[in-house]
């Protein structure tokens, strides 16, 4: 099983690589902190260094800010490079924010 997660990990790290750099990070974000966290959060932005983070609360921030170091080294392990140095989660409500979008879609429409 280690050697698929290892294949796995080898083909998304060939992937990023050749996308623009202020989207890599973001792409990467929901590989890095899997699908538990990554259902809850959202990478919004990646500049001069720091990737922002939506997350639900202040308890989700509080949480996953103690995992930075290790997030950041999965990050730039994964896209070749240190071009994550810092990460940033704010708190944003993601069911709101969704249901924000849908409405201003249905409205063009």
């Amino acid at each position: 099983m280690e050697s698929i997660r290892s294949g796995l990990r080898h083909i998304m790290s060939d992937f990023l690589q050749k996308q623009p750099q202020d989207e890599a990070p973001v792409l990467a974000w929901p590989v890095v902190c899997g699908a538990e966290v990554a259902s809850r959060t959202k990478a919004v932005g990646f500049a001069e260094g720091r990737l922002t983070v939506e997350v639900p609360d202040a308890n989700w921030r509080n949480q996953l800010a103690a995992f930075t170091a290790r997030y950041l080294s999965s990050l730039n392990e994964l896209l070749g490079s240190q071009r994550v140095s810092d990460l940033r989660f704010v708190v944003c409500d993601l069911k709101r924010a969704s249901a924000d979008k849908s409405e201003i879609k249905n409205q063009k429409s």
